[in-house]
């Protein structure tokens, strides 16, 4: 029997809690204690990929680019780009989540290491979501301190909570993921893969060759076309709750463990999963299963390591088995 395999998604504010002023030994910290998870199912004989969002890494890159923006030419500094700083972003969390996976690994005497790819996604240029930015990045802020941003710095800001504010960009989907072939190659000799970290580094295809464009690209639609297209049999999309819920705030919410792809169809079309929370988890679960994926469960960091064992999450099957 092949090894059980699975590819877990955690976002950015899994590091970084919302509110949170940046602290990378907090960032640190929190990646110890995810990595702990993650050596753990490799000692009960999972093949795992790490992917990581990087919303408020990526806005605080860009944030320490636009403060010293006045002394840039004084001091020959180059132009930080929205492509650079998710590039950026990916290396240093794939570092961080790295070495502390190595770390728990050799705490379980387990023989095997982490490696983070740096991981490029392919988007269409023609995307509509280049002209209409929804992507959240960097901290968030004050209606006061978003008109101030707005004014001085050009931002688009968006309000993602009562009276919250965030700075938006354009998140186009991902076509293809152009190291899937090497990261399945790893895989398969027993690493732990860090890769997808921030959605991919969006890039798009010319006459020219391969070009960087300016995106944040959604880590769990990226998550979903990855583990599809290596093989993998679970994807798992790691959010604030331990499962999801119909009727949310409501009297008749209700907590889903287990449902096939057709009934999270129609609650997804009920209006059950708006599209600022659950909505793009269940589209991207959705979207892995119809690419040949087994299950796709959504669940908390905590509940983590049970909802992989069945017993907590929400999983969702292609099928009502």
């Amino acid at each position: 029997m092949s090894a059980p395999s699975a590819l877990i998604a955690i976002g950015g504010n899994a590091l970084v809690l919302e509110g949170e002023a940046g602290s990378i030994v907090r960032q640190q910290e929190r990646a110890a204690s995810f990595a702990e998870q993650v050596a753990g199912l490799v000692a009960d004989g999972w093949q795992v990929v790490v992917s990581h969002g990087n919303g408020p890494q990526v806005g605080y890159i860009l944030r320490r680019g636009e403060l010293v923006a006045p002394e840039a030419p004084i001091e020959g500094l180059p132009d930080l780009p929205l492509w650079l700083a998710v590039a950026d972003s990916q290396g240093g969390i794939g570092h961080i989540l790295t070495l502390e996976v190595d770390n728990a690994l050799a705490r379980r005497g387990v023989d095997q290491r982490a490696v983070t790819v740096l991981t490029h996604a392919e988007v269409d240029p023609a995307d509509p979501a280049f002209d209409h930015l929804t992507k959240p990045i960097g901290s968030t802020m004050s209606a006061d301190v978003a008109r101030l941003r707005v004014s001085e710095a050009g931002w688009t800001v968006s309000e993602t909570s009562d009276g919250v504010f965030r700075r938006v960009v354009s998140s186009p989907l991902p076509r293809d993921v152009l190291e899937a072939t090497q990261i399945a190659a790893l895989v398969r000799t027993g690493s732990v893969v860090i890769a997808g970290g921030g959605g991919g580094i969006p890039v798009v295809r010319d006459e020219d060759g391969w070009r960087s464009v300016d995106a944040v690209i959604d880590k769990d639609r990226l998550s979903a076309l990855l583990a599809a297209r290596i093989g993998l049999q679970t994807l798992v999309l790691v959010t604030g709750v331990d499962q999801v819920y119909v009727g949310f705030g409501t009297d008749r919410q209700r907590a889903l463990d287990t449902i096939d792809a057709a009934e999270a169809r129609d609650h997804l079309a009920a209006g059950e999963f708006p599209a600022g929370s659950m909505g793009p988890k269940i589209e991207s679960a959705l979207a892995f299963l119809d690419a040949g994926g087994e299950q796709a469960v959504i669940t908390s960091i905590a509940a983590l390591p049970e909802a992989l064992r069945g017993r907590s999450g929400t999983r969702i099957t292609r099928t009502g088995a």
